[in-house]
């Protein structure tokens, strides 16, 4: 598929996609004219880079996974990444989670002075 169709069925800007080819994430061949061409399972390698990035993934970190997804390459080296990844996405999700107890906290206690018709306590 050219690369506006992808964008389309995607939901990517072209720019994006130029850039993922840029940062190695994604490939695609060239037509006889100098069209990007690009394989069927495209749309799902772009999905699951726009989810590595709402994950908090760098392009660089993503780059070395691509090549698993696009030809099944395993290495010891690429589990290592991974499992690095997941603790570090593990690891903000508890700072997240400590933010939102924390963020509760305070809410129940301006609905507390809401409800009570006095100011929410300084401290």
């Amino acid at each position: 598929m050219r690369i506006g169709e992808l964008a389309s069925q995607a939901g990517v800007s072209v720019r994006a996609l130029r850039y993922y080819e840029e940062q190695g994430l994604l490939t695609a061949e060239r037509s006889a004219s100098g069209q990007r061409v690009y394989p069927d399972n495209a749309v799902e390698q772009v999905k699951l880079i726009q989810n590595l990035y709402a994950a908090g993934l760098a392009s660089r970190a993503i780059e070395p996974i691509m090549p698993c997804v696009r030809t099944g390459e395993v290495t010891p080296e690429l589990l290592d990444r991974l499992m690095a990844e997941r603790a570090r996405i593990e690891e903000r999700i508890g700072g997240l989670v400590e933010t939102r107890d924390k963020l509760d906290a305070i809410i129940l206690v301006v609905a507390e002075s809401l409800h009570e018709g006095r100011p929410c306590p300084r401290d």
